[in-house]
């Protein structure tokens, strides 16, 4: 069993993510995606999926980045 590192639940079927060299516990992908998704730069969300990043900042979708004052990003082309 593996204790997770979000909610410190012990769990038997947990599972492990390796991120620059650094391992991390979980027992669900809701608490990985807590602890690892980062966060966009204007509405905080978490970003599971492809997101935008532009200027070292990361951004849920173009009218998020729009809204930060990034007018060159599209979410398609």
């Amino acid at each position: 069993m593996g204790q997770c590192v979000t909610c410190g639940n012990d769990y038997d079927k947990s599972f492990d993510i390796l991120k620059n060299g650094e391992t991390f516990t979980f027992d669900s992908f809701e608490c990985a995606i807590q602890k690892l998704a980062p966060t966009c730069s204007h509405c905080e969300c978490r970003i599971i999926g492809h997101g935008l990043e532009a200027e070292g900042a990361f951004y849920c979708c173009d009218h998020c980045a729009e809204a930060s004052g990034i007018e060159a990003l599209r979410d398609r082309i």
